[in-house]
């Protein structure tokens, strides 16, 4: 059984690599290996390629809906044929924002693509690449959730819904993975500095907030994406890059009941600010 840390010298897939911190693993997998950067728009999975290719590394473009099994099927028949090589390390990062609304309000529609993006893109990556990995019986699998995965803050329902699935999809993937010599991960950040929230499905409110506090405490993308690759190679299940986003994994275990009451108290306060 290889112990290879699985990031360095990997052959690697990430989705949503077009932008945000998709484009950040594929730009820190490229300096560690090589990498397919898969993206429904084709055109911004070439433009990370070209910033890779410019700094001397490998890399190849995809187009992939991950909401589409059939395509993360193809994807992954592509992948070995660019790569000459098995894919060993698979990041399913591809997801969209959306907030702003309480349960109730939302459109149907967008609690549907937000689980077909969100939620069903991550298991169709983990449904295809893990009987792969095991029997390679080396690698690694990165899951990009969110602090939302367990935070459960107001007005953000099928975002938080979508998160929390794929930090149980991780969790369970990882039991099951145990002692394969495949590793698991689970990203869980607050605010990364993307455009998520410009391009994502949130009220005009709950956007302007979120965009002052991505100013204040939001962390680069190149910084996150460097410290949950770190955390794969050193067999951590779980990544939380930032120190609010432990403080609030700490406040839900120990208050659970103070936790909810107080998230919804800031809820309110936020929705005033915001308004």
């Amino acid at each position: 059984m290889s112990r290879k840390k699985p990031s360095r010298e990997a052959a690697a897939v990430v989705t949503g690599a077009g932008s945000g911190i998709g484009r950040a693993f594929a730009l820190e997998l490229a300096r560690r290996g090589r990498v397919v950067c898969a993206d429904i728009n084709e055109a911004t999975a070439r433009d990370t390629v070209r910033m890779i290719e410019a700094a001397k590394g490998q890399a190849w473009a995809v187009a992939c809906d991950v909401g589409e099994l059939a395509q993360v099927e193809a994807l992954a028949a592509r992948a070995e044929e660019l790569l000459d090589d098995p894919v060993d390390v698979v990041v399913n990062n591809a997801g969209i924002g959306i907030g702003g609304k309480r349960i109730g309000e939302f459109d149907i529609g967008d609690w549907r693509k937000t689980v077909d993006v969100n939620l069903w893109g991550v298991i169709h990556g983990c449904h295809v690449f893990a009987p792969k990995l095991r029997a390679l019986r080396r690698g690694g699998v990165l899951n990009v959730a969110s602090t939302a995965s367990f935070a459960a803050a107001p007005t953000m329902g099928p975002y938080n819904v979508t998160k929390a699935a794929v930090l149980a999809l991780t969790e369970t993937l990882a039991a099951e993975l145990a002692g394969s010599g495949v590793r698991v991960s689970a990203l869980c950040p607050t605010f990364v500095k993307t455009n998520i929230i410009r391009d994502g499905r949130i009220e005009p409110g709950a956007t302007r907030l979120a965009e002052r506090l991505m100013d204040w405490i939001g962390f680069t993308p190149g910084r996150v994406a460097r410290e949950a690759l770190d955390s794969l190679d050193h067999g951590r299940l779980y990544t939380l890059p930032q120190l609010d986003a432990r403080l609030v994994w700490r406040m839900k275990r120990w208050m659970p009941e103070s936790y909810g009451r107080g998230a919804g108290v800031l809820g309110r306060l936020a929705a005033r600010a915001s308004s």
